[in-house]
């Protein structure tokens, strides 16, 4: 699937689903290569498809984790995970949702293992797993609303996840219309530190420090 356009016509034309080509992908990143490989520069992806700009970034951020930190096992997990809750996604279709979070999973599991083998940490992987659930939605970015069965949902909410004394993680969230409330800062970054005069959004939920390894348990 991550290297077809189209998967079908039916949901060409029910939902305009196009997948941009890799080569495309790497060409529009290069153009903001210096923000790609900072790891704590987030992104959001209103229509995510099946994550090719996601897993392209996520590539990146993971290419200088490594390039940091791998002498340390220790440092080079608290950084990954940084790296990881700075990708968000929006997507119409459940199946989508699905795959791009297993795809981002997958691609965070290969580093690591070939980093670190028999010594990686499966409630690292935990916590990769409960980020990407919270941070890749499955919902309509044009209401701003979460899908399901229900079909008319709830308010899009994404967590902030920052790093705090070393292994600590905190966590907060946002209801994402809130974020982009203003046409005005519509061109900020999520979560953009502004300046005093601007619109900043209060958070409708803030969790207690959790450490890194921790985070799938917290949830």
């Amino acid at each position: 699937m991550a290297g077809r356009q189209v998967i079908s016509k039916q949901r060409v034309a029910e939902h305009g689903e196009v997948y941009t080509h890799a080569r495309e992908v790497k060409a529009m990143l290069d153009l903001v290569v210096q923000e790609t490989e900072r790891i704590d520069a987030r992104f959001l992806e209103p229509a995510c498809g099946t994550g090719n700009f996601l897993v392209e970034i996520l590539a990146r951020k993971l290419a200088m984790v490594k390039a940091r930190y791998k002498k340390s096992q220790l440092e080079y997990e608290r950084y990954a995970v940084i790296a990881i809750g700075s990708l968000y996604g929006i997507d119409i279709l459940a199946d989508n949702v699905t795959a791009c979070r297993q795809r981002l999973l997958d691609i965070f599991s290969q580093h690591y293992s070939k980093l670190y083998k028999t010594d990686c940490r499966q409630s690292l992987l935990d916590a990769v797993r409960y980020i990407l659930s919270r941070n890749i939605a499955h919902g309509d970015a044009l209401t701003l609303k979460t899908l399901g069965e229900a079909r008319h949902c709830r308010p899009i909410v994404f967590s902030e996840w920052s790093a705090v004394n070393g292994s600590m993680i905190k966590r907060r969230d946002f209801i994402y219309a809130h974020l982009v409330d203003t046409s005005s800062h519509r061109e900020m970054p999520l979560f953009s530190d502004l300046d005093e005069l601007a619109y900043i959004p209060e958070p409708v939920h803030e969790y207690p420090l959790t450490h890194y390894l921790e985070v799938g348990n917290a949830g």
